[in-house]
C-alpha cells in the first residue's frame, strides 16, 4: 500500500512540473471563413491537440503555441487566417525531420517515403527500414540539427519541418530556417509522462500526411498491449541507469517515462522516490547508488546510453562494485537493445518486454537482451 502512494504522489508532482497545455485557445471557434466541427479526442497526450473544421481541414496546436493548417488536397487556402497560422498543403511528401523518435512514428504509419531529410546519418540509425533507406539515398542526410546543409534546404527546400526541442538549443539554426522561409515545428512529445502519451503523437503525424486511420491503428495496437498489462503485479523491483565512459552514473528520476514503463509492466522503479517531479535522467553518486539501488531484483542497463555492455562481466568492469548487487549475484541483469531509444511507435511492446524479464517468460524479448 506504501508502494502505491508513493507513486501516486510522485505522479501528481510531476503533472504540476510538466508545461500546462489546455489545447488551442478558442477551440470551437471560427479560424478566418472556416467553420469549427469538433476536435480531436486524446486519451493520454498532453501537449497537442487538433481541430477540425468544415471541408476536412485540420488545426494542430503544439504546446508552445505553434499553429498548423492542413489543407486537404485541392482546396483553397482559407481568406482571413491569423498570421501565426502556418498553412500546409497536402499531400506533403517532402519533410525534413530532426529526430529519430519521430521518424519511428511516420515509419510506423508506413509513410518513411515523405520524409526527404534527416539528420541521422546511416551508421547513427537501428530502425532497419530507415537506416537502409539512407544507405540507399531514398532518404537524404541534410547534416546535424547543429549544423544542417543550409545550402542544399535553400536550393531543394522541404514543404516542412520537425524537430526536437533540441532546437532550442541552436537558435541560430532556427533564425536561418526561418529566413529560407521553412516552414517548421517543435516535438514535444518528451514532455508525456506516460509511454501511450508520446505513442498517441502519432495521430498528430497521421494529420500532417492524411494518414488519420493508420496512426489510429497503430495507437490502439499499443494501448491495447498496456491495456493487457493492467493487472499485472510482479512485486519486483529494478534499479534502472547506466555508466559512461568517464565513470559517472546516471539514473532516471522518480517520473520519467521509462520508471512510469517499469510500473505498467508490473514492477517497481527502486529510485521512483529519486527526484519524484522530475523526468530525464541526473548523475547519482556511485555510494548513494548502491545505498538505494544493491538490493534491486532486477537491473536495466540502458546500453545504448552508455557503452553496450554484452556481458555482466563486461558492465561491472565499468564498477567492480556491480559484483555485489542482488541483481548481479543472481543474474538478473538485462540491457536494452541499440535502438531502445530511436521508437516512439513500440512502446507497448517494451512494456511487454519488461514484463517478461521481471516475470521470467520465456519468450523471445525484442528490445532487451539478459547479460550472461
Amino acid at each position: 500500500m506504501k508502494r502505491f502512494i508513493s507513486v501516486a504522489v510522485a505522479l501528481l508532482m510531476a503533472l504540476t512540473a510538466l508545461p500546462v497545455f489546455a489545447g488551442a485557445e478558442g477551440a470551437g471557434d471560427a479560424l478566418g471563413s472556416l467553420v469549427y466541427t469538433g476536435s480531436m479526442e486524446l486519451e493520454y497526450a498532453s501537449q497537442f491537440s487538433v481541430d477540425y473544421y468544415e471541408g476536412g481541414y485540420q488545426l494542430i496546436t503544439v504546446s508552445d503555441g505553434a499553429r498548423v493548417l492542413t489543407v486537404p488536397e485541392g482546396a483553397a487556402v482559407p481568406e482571413g487566417l491569423p498570421e501565426d497560422v502556418m498553412v500546409l498543403a497536402q499531400p506533403v511528401s517532402d519533410l525534413m525531420v530532426s529526430s529519430t523518435p519521430i521518424t519511428s512514428l511516420i515509419n510506423a504509419l508506413g509513410r518513411l517515403s515523405d520524409i526527404k531529410y534527416t539528420t541521422t546519418d546511416a551508421d547513427g540509425w537501428y530502425i532497419e527500414d530507415v537506416k537502409s533507406a539512407v544507405e540507399s539515398g531514398a532518404l537524404t542526410y541534410i547534416g546535424t540539427y547543429k549544423e544542417p546543409d543550409f545550402e542544399v534546404l535553400a536550393a531543394d527546400a522541404p514543404s516542412f519541418g520537425v524537430f526536437s526541442t533540441m532546437l532550442d538549443n541552436v537558435p541560430d539554426v532556427a533564425e536561418k530556417l526561418t529566413e529560407l522561409g521553412i516552414l517548421y515545428m517543435r516535438d514535444y512529445s518528451t514532455f508525456e509522462n506516460h509511454p501511450l502519451g508520446r505513442v498517441e503523437w502519432i495521430k498528430l503525424y497521421g494529420v500532417l500526411l492524411g494518414a488519420d486511420d493508420e496512426a489510429q491503428a497503430v495507437y490502439d495496437a499499443q494501448k491495447q498491449l498496456v491495456d493487457s498489462l493492467s493487472n499485472a503485479e510482479t512485486g519486483k523491483t529494478c534499479a534502472i541507469f547506466y555508466i559512461t565512459s568517464k565513470g559517472t552514473l546516471h539514473v532516471r528520476n522518480g517520473s520519467d517515462y521509462i520508471a512510469r514503463m517499469m510500473e505498467l509492466a508490473g514492477g517497481e522503479y527502486i529510485l521512483s522516490d529519486f527526484n519524484p517531479e522530475g523526468t530525464g535522467a541526473e548523475e547519482m553518486g556511485l555510494e548513494d547508488f548502491y545505498a538505494r539501488a544493491s538490493e534491486a531484483d532486477y537491473i536495466l542497463y540502458l546500453g545504448s546510453m552508455g557503452g553496450k555492455p554484452q556481458t555482466i562481466e563486461e558492465m561491472v568492469a565499468r564498477w567492480d562494485l556491480l559484483s555485489e548487487f542482488k541483481a548481479v549475484r543472481e543474474g538478473n541483469v538485462y540491457s536494452t537493445t541499440p535502438d531502445f531509444f530511436q521508437v516512439s511507435d513500440t512502446l507497448g511492446n517494451i512494456i511487454v518486454d519488461m514484463n517478461r524479464m521481471l516475470t521470467g517468460d520465456d519468450a523471445e524479448l525484442t528490445y532487451l537482451f539478459e547479460l550472461q
